[in-house]
């Protein structure tokens, strides 16, 4: 097995490994030379698939949406780059071998972070990335927000490291005040942060699907409801299964559960961190003076 380029994903819960077996199964058809390393609560369900490397893995995020961070810290540990691909994206069409990406951080969507965070409205996000742009003495005009869907990391010198480091201590920062997701924010403030190269491949390198973004295409008139109905049926499908009202009850009940669970496991953790300390308290005072400056 070559040790260039895997692709990997997140599928913790059945609806995420139902996305994820159709992902195997595409992956498996246009480019099966091509290993898929899947972190998730069940390794055994994806035990037919030869190019799968599973592991076990339960959500340490309070959302799941920073885990996105330990499926990184897997793949990079064995391949040069890997490509995310959150669980529900569908390949269409081959897959070329000779896929190259320069070291750092590759999105395929984005655009600056300010421009995400206060286009049509500001976002709940933009003061803690103002504070972490002060404290870390970034130009937040040039850091990226990149959209959390598809995005590459090659390593760099070690620097990938660093940027994972970062990625970690931001992410307890965020969601310490309450914001849990939102990852493709600090992701860009910890490769600005890092010196982690960042930037964007505008053009599709193979056929794929993703319903937020299929939807923004149409709306754009860039492509059309009918040629992407069946994956979109596919999906609502898994999205929205037919449950009872006591599966129902039992699923809400266990979602506040594990929230909670999950919430008290973050802080536990973030206490424990020192340059999370450091961090906060830094934060707190530049949020603190700049409310009684305006």
């Amino acid at each position: 097995m070559s040790k260039r380029l895997c692709f990997c994903t997140l599928a913790v819960g059945s609806r995420y490994r139902a996305h994820a077996q159709l992902l195997a199964a595409d992956i498996q058809r246009y480019a099966p030379d091509i290993p898929l390393i899947v972190l998730t609560d069940r390794p055994d369900e994806f035990i037919d698939f030869p190019h799968v490397l599973a592991h076990r893995h339960y959500l340490k995020s309070v959302l799941g949406y920073h885990d996105k961070l330990h499926v990184i810290e897997v793949a990079i540990a064995t391949f040069e780059t890997c490509i995310f691909l959150d669980s529900d994206v569908r390949i269409l069409g081959p897959v070329p071998m000779d896929m190259d990406y320069p070291p750092g951080l590759t999105g395929r969507f984005g655009c600056s972070i300010l421009k995400h965070n206060k286009h049509s409205k500001v976002r709940p996000a933009l003061p803690l990335i103002e504070a972490a742009g002060e404290k870390f003495n970034l130009d937040l005009k040039t850091v990226i927000w990149l959209h959390e869907c598809m995005f590459v990391v090659r390593r760099q010198r070690g620097l990938e490291k660093q940027f994972l480091h970062h990625w970690k201590v931001l992410a307890y920062y965020f969601q310490m005040n309450h914001i849990y997701n939102g990852e493709g924010n600090v992701m860009g403030l910890a490769a600005a942060i890092s010196n982690f190269n960042t930037e964007f491949k505008r053009e599709d390198t193979f056929p794929f699907f993703k319903d937020v973004i299929e939807k923004e295409r149409i709306k754009k008139g860039k492509s059309a409801l009918d040629i992407n109905s069946p994956w979109f049926r596919t999906h609502h499908t898994i999205e929205y299964p037919h449950r009872n009202l006591r599966e129902k009850v039992t699923t809400k009940l266990n979602q506040q559960v594990g929230f909670y669970y999950r919430w008290t496991k973050m802080y536990v953790a973030a206490l424990q961190n020192t340059e999370f300390h450091a961090l906060n308290t830094t934060l707190n005072q530049y949020q603190l003076s700049t409310a009684f400056s305006r």
